[in-house]
């Protein structure tokens, strides 16, 4: 009665007798445990997501709009107003902050190989758009200046225009059809998945924009181009670079003092970075939020503790009676709870892990299980038994034995 080494199998065996009470207490901490690894692993998805997108954009990226123009007392938004040239893209090149550029023409074209035909986006650029992109090449190679210069009809494809033109067949040097126009295929990139917007960045071909411009979509206002693409040289240098590329614009388009800029300069690294934090802020978020089931199952942990403490008040009189220590009333009763809080924890992980899997599968939702994540579950379930185990254990503990004994 006395030796520590019995106590696991005296806290067992008071489980044992009474299993409905013993499984609704159980319940609680299961429900709590697998609501954390649950919510953990949906907001580290969403990290993980946010994460990939800023990935594939590129890091230390800038987009530069066209400005806005006025029509009829109607304000347009940037880019309808096409003030940003070839010569203004090559001008950025030469800033001191700035790595790569690559100016932007884009629209909608019907493409077409054989039997299958597939609608998407065409970009006119230049060859420096995938070191902008930081975006490489599965296949092939990219067109080249002198593409560039000659207007070639040359094109890069990404994959899911790949696939849903050849499906399994090798695109480079076979020829397409865009506008009913013929390219020959030089390349095809890597996948890139979806941008923070959720839009297919595979989704896309790639041209020369001297071609764009003089062989498919056209200009009415020849040498601009709808947005330049520009990657700062270092991460720590992008305010400077910002200030740089507005500066150099202003002067460029003799726009004066105090007047607006007839262009936008939007940081895309800033805006992803707060989509990130938003994800970090939600993941904890929602493991608080499934904590809160933690702390309601462990005051009823409490409770039943209580209960039982009260029921079993004539069996610690008889234990104190016969020898058993006060401190060994404790950790039989801390064991107890700590062993119902154990339990319910390896359920709670298992429950939450298959959830967790579930909801990837059927909901198309990233979640993805750290594990930190299961560790800090479990390792708070233990504490949870710990913490709402003593009072009651406490409270065994500290009876008297005459008075114990007197409990009816």
């Amino acid at each position: 009665m006395n030796s520590w080494r019995m106590l696991p199998g005296e806290a067992w065996r008071a489980m044992v007798v009474n299993p409905l009470r013993t499984g609704l207490t159980v319940l609680g901490i299961v429900i709590g445990v697998a609501a954390v690894v649950l919510m953990l692993a949906v907001g580290e998805g969403a990290r993980l997501t946010v994460s990939q997108s800023i990935a594939s954009m590129g890091s230390d990226l800038f987009i530069v709009l066209s400005g806005a123009s006025t029509s009829g007392g109607l304000r347009f938004g940037s880019g309808s107003s096409p003030t940003l040239t070839l010569s203004d893209s090559a001008a950025l090149a030469r800033l001191p902050t700035v790595k790569s550029v690559a100016p932007v023409s884009s629209s909608t074209a019907q493409l077409a190989y054989g039997a299958a035909n597939w609608s998407t986006v065409v970009y006119g650029t230049t060859p420096e758009y995938l070191e902008v992109r930081d975006w490489g090449l599965e296949s092939g190679q990219s067109f080249t200046a002198v593409d560039q210069r000659r207007a070639a009809r040359v094109v890069l494809l990404g994959q899911t225009v790949a696939r849903n033109l050849f499906g399994g067949e090798e695109p480079v040097g076979r020829t397409i059809r865009i506008k009913n126009q013929p390219f020959q295929v030089v390349g095809l990139v890597e996948a890139k998945g979806q941008s923070l917007d959720g839009r297919d960045q595979d989704d896309s071909a790639f041209i020369p924009v001297s071609t764009a411009h003089s062989k498919l979509f056209g200009n009415p206002f020849p040498g601009t181009v709808r947005f330049i693409m520009v990657r700062a040289r270092s991460a720590a240098e992008m305010g400077e670079a910002e200030e740089d590329i507005t500066q150099l614009l202003r002067t460029r388009h003799r726009i004066a003092e105090k007047a607006e800029n007839d262009f936008t300069v939007r940081n895309l690294s800033a805006a992803a970075q707060t989509a990130a934090a938003t994800a970090r802020v939600l993941s904890l978020m929602l493991g608080a939020i499934a904590s809160i089931s933690l702390l309601v199952g462990g005051i009823g942990i409490m409770n039943i503790m209580l209960v039982s403490v009260t029921e079993r008040t004539r069996e610690i009189g008889i234990r104190m009676a016969i020898g058993a220590r006060r401190r060994d009333i404790l950790r039989q009763f801390l064991l107890e709870a700590i062993g119902v809080c154990t339990l319910g924890g390896l359920v709670g992980v298992v429950l939450g892990v298959g959830g967790a899997w579930l909801l990837a599968q059927l909901a198309g939702m990233d979640a993805v299980v750290s594990g930190a994540a299961v560790a800090l579950a479990f390792l708070f379930s233990a504490a949870t038994g710990v913490f709402f185990g003593y009072y009651p254990a406490r409270k065994a503990a500290r009876m008297r034995p005459v008075e114990a004994l007197r409990y009816e």
